[in-house]
């Protein structure tokens, strides 16, 4: 088996489905995880699915991922528009990144229009819910193709 693509979360996100379901909707984090895990199983892939509150933890399994997975998938909640250190993190992992929202931060509040994550990101899901973490796995999963056939 391949190794495992990497999908980390971060702060408020295990809120999912009690926090704004205006905004965010109703799926819970826990949905969201086997959602995303039956999508990468039926590529043949596993998830190593984690969320955090802890910026620096955010980091370290970047780190984890960079010599253990495939791949990133990472929404990283509020650190999106502020975190250098998630910035440089992504940077140094040398994988696929799909930088993932539930909601389209551009339609949201000005400061949440800039991420961070973004410019280190090979794609951005935005805006689709849930579903945009099954997008993101396919996504993922093409990039992993993509690199393997140029190496």
């Amino acid at each position: 088996m391949p190794k495992p693509i990497y999908i980390l979360n971060g702060p408020n996100l295990n809120l999912l489905g009690k926090r704004e379901p205006e905004i965010y909707g109703t799926t819970t984090l826990a949905e969201i995880e086997a959602m995303s895990a039956a999508r990468a199983e039926a590529a043949g892939f596993r998830v190593v699915f984690r969320q955090t509150a802890r910026e620096g933890e955010l980091v370290e399994w970047l780190h984890d991922a960079r010599e253990n997975g495939a791949a990133v998938i990472i929404n990283a909640g509020a650190y999106s528009h502020t975190s250098v250190a998630i910035h440089d993190a992504l940077r140094a992992v040398d994988l696929p990144v799909v930088e993932v929202h539930l909601s389209n931060v551009h339609r949201r509040e000005s400061f949440r229009h800039h991420s961070f994550v973004s410019a280190a990101a090979d794609g951005i899901i935005m805006g689709l819910g849930a579903h945009g973490y099954e997008l993101a796995v396919d996504a993922a999963i093409a990039l992993i193709a993509k690199a393997a056939r140029t190496a």
